[in-house]
């Protein structure tokens, strides 16, 4: 069994079980995957917000140690986050809010927020993730 993490066109966030990425991809495409709260079956993989580090680094097949092929993954993650999510910087609670009580239009959204503000977004029901985005290479040099 395989969990993916989807998000349906509203921007609805759930869980899914699979038999394998195969089954995934047949239900998806015969849409017979539905989000739970509003019923879209147009569905999307989302990054999934966990890893888990064996320790000591072992090689992988394609000879990456752990660290480096988690690495590696960490940084195709957040070039997909800084693709697809508008980058909303110090307003992202605000945005966040505006969008859960529909006076924004529905829309994949990134940037900062305070603790405060991360406590007031889970009291208010807004679903986040937070996503250590990994330090980008200096491309000045």
């Amino acid at each position: 069994m395989i969990a993916y993490d989807l998000q349906c066109s509203n921007g609805h966030t759930f869980e899914g079980w699979f038999k394998d990425s195969k089954a995934y991809l047949d239900q998806n495409k015969k849409k017979l995957i539905a989000c739970p709260i509003c019923n879209d079956a147009t569905v999307d993989l989302i990054p999934s917000t966990f890893a888990i580090k064996s320790s000591p680094a072992p090689k992988t097949g394609e000879g990456l140690t752990a660290d480096a092929a988690l690495t590696q993954l960490s940084q195709q993650a957040a070039e997909f986050v800084e693709k697809n999510f508008d980058d909303v910087g110090c307003d992202f609670a605000k945005e966040a809010l505006k969008i859960h009580y529909g006076a924004a239009e529905p829309r994949n959204i990134r940037g900062v927020s305070t603790k405060e503000e991360e406590k007031t977004l889970k009291k208010e029901g807004v679903e986040f993730i937070k996503f250590p985005m990994p330090a980008r290479p200096d491309t000045d040099s």
